[in-house]
C-alpha cells in the first residue's frame, strides 16, 4: 500500500519548471484579522477601521497586507519549505488587488531556480508563488527562496539555476491594490500621524522606539494562522536535536512585529504595494525583543494618481537592541543585532 502521509519535498525532488497548486484554499474571515491584530499590535486606520476604509473609497477594511502575504506564505509551506532549514529572502513581490474579510485565497507556485549547496547536504530552491481570490484575480505575486534539506546527500544536483530577479520594483508598476483615495477624507488625528507624502525626505531616518518581547506560545498561534507547518516552528523534539536547540521563529512573525512597531513615525504608510527584496539575517528565538528603524530610500509620486505617493522604505529589525543609532554594519558584516533586512514600498497620501 502506498503511504498516506505526506514528508514534503526535499531539495532532490524539486525540477525547474515544476508548478505546485497548493491546498487549502482559505477563506479569511474578521477573526483572521482580528487575531492578527492580536498577535501583532498592528493598528494602521484603514486597515482597523471599516468606516475610515470606506470614507476613503474601499468597499470595507480591507486584510492587512502581510496577512495576506502570510496566508498565502502558508499554502506553499508543505510543498515547498516543510524541510527547510531556512527561509532566505524574498524579491519582486507585488500586491496585485485588495483583499477583504470573506474572499478565498489559494495559490500556486512555479520553480524557477535551483542550486545545490557545497556541503551536499542540503540546497537553495527559487519559486515564484501566486496568491488568487474566488474570482481567479491574482492579489499577490512575489519570489521567495528557501533553503531545503536533502534526502540523500549522495543524490545527483541538477544543472545550478539562479534567477535574475530585479533589484527594485519601479513607482510604475505599483498602486494596483490600492483605489483612488479620497484624499479629503483622509483624517490625521484619526489616523494617529500628521505626516503625509511630502513631508519624508530621502535618506531620512526613523527609530520606531518601541520595542516587542517575542513570547513562543504567540509565535505558534501566529504560524498556524497562517497553516503554516514548516517543522523549525512547532518541534521541540527534533529541534531540540538540531543546530540552534531550539525553535525557529517564522521569519514573516519578525516582518510583521517590525512593520506594526514602524506605525511610530509611518503611520499613515498604510499600504505596502511591493516588496523589492527582504533578507533575514539572523534567526530570532523566543524571549527576545524586537527594535526597528526605517530609513526612506525614495520618495516618488504615482504616475495618473495625485491622490497617493510611494515611498521606498528600508526597514531594519534587530533583537535585544534598540535603535536610537540606527544599528546597521559592523564593517562588512551585519551588526550582530540585526535581524531583518527590508525593503519595500508603501503608499501615503498626498
Amino acid at each position: 500500500m502506498q503511504p498516506k502521509t505526506n514528508e514534503g519535498h526535499y531539495f532532490e525532488d524539486f525540477r525547474l519548471g515544476q508548478v505546485l497548486r497548493h491546498a487549502t484554499p482559505r477563506t479569511v474571515t474578521a477573526g483572521d484579522v482580528s487575531l492578527y491584530t492580536a498577535l501583532t499590535g498592528s493598528r494602521f486606520a484603514v486597515q482597523s477601521s471599516s468606516t475610515f476604509a470606506q470614507g476613503l473609497g474601499y468597499q470595507q477594511s480591507p486584510v492587512d497586507d502581510l496577512l495576506t502575504f502570510h496566508i498565502v506564505f502558508g499554502k506553499t509551506v508543505p510543498d515547498v519549505s516543510l524541510n527547510a532549514i531556512a527561509n532566505l529572502g524574498y524579491a519582486d513581490c507585488r500586491f496585485l488587488s485588495p483583499v477583504y474579510p470573506g474572499d478565498t485565497l489559494s495559490a500556486v507556485s512555479e520553480v524557477i531556480g535551483l542550486k545545490e549547496n557545497s556541503n551536499r547536504e542540503s540546497g537553495v530552491v527559487y519559486v515564484r508563488s501566486k496568491g488568487l481570490n474566488q474570482h481567479g484575480a491574482v492579489v499577490l505575486d512575489y519570489v521567495r527562496w528557501v533553503m531545503v534539506r536533502k534526502r540523500d546527500s549522495g543524490a545527483p544536483a541538477p544543472q545550478a539555476v539562479v534567477p535574475a530577479l530585479p533589484k527594485a520594483l519601479t513607482p510604475e508598476q505599483l498602486g494596483d491594490a490600492c483605489p483612488l483615495i479620497a484624499t479629503a477624507q483622509f483624517d490625521t488625528a484619526l489616523a494617529g500621524a500628521p505626516h503625509l507624502f511630502g513631508d519624508y525626505a530621502v535618506g531620512e531616518r526613523i527609530d520606531h522606539v518601541d520595542g516587542m518581547t517575542v513570547e513562543e506560545a504567540e509565535q505558534q498561534i501566529a504560524t498556524r494562522l497562517y497553516q503554516n507547518t514548516a517543522k523549525v516552528h512547532f518541534n521541540q523534539y527534533t529541534e531540540g536535536k538540531g543546530r540552534f536547540g531550539r525553535r525557529l521563529i517564522y521569519g514573516g512573525h519578525v516582518i510583521s512585529l517590525a512593520r506594526a512597531l514602524s506605525f511610530n513615525g509611518l503611520g499613515n504608510a498604510f499600504h505596502i504595494a511591493a516588496i523589492n527584496a527582504g533578507r533575514h539575517v539572523a534567526p530570532l528565538f523566543a524571549g527576545a525583543t524586537v527594535f526597528a528603524w526605517s530609513e526612506i530610500l525614495d520618495c516618488a509620486p504615482l504616475e495618473g494618481r495625485d491622490d497617493m505617493g510611494a515611498l521606498r522604505i528600508r526597514t531594519i529589525a534587530t533583537r535585544d537592541r534598540p535603535c536610537h543609532d540606527f544599528p546597521l554594519m559592523a564593517g562588512e558584516a551585519y551588526d550582530p543585532a540585526v535581524i531583518l533586512d527590508l525593503d519595500y514600498w508603501a503608499l501615503i497620501p498626498r
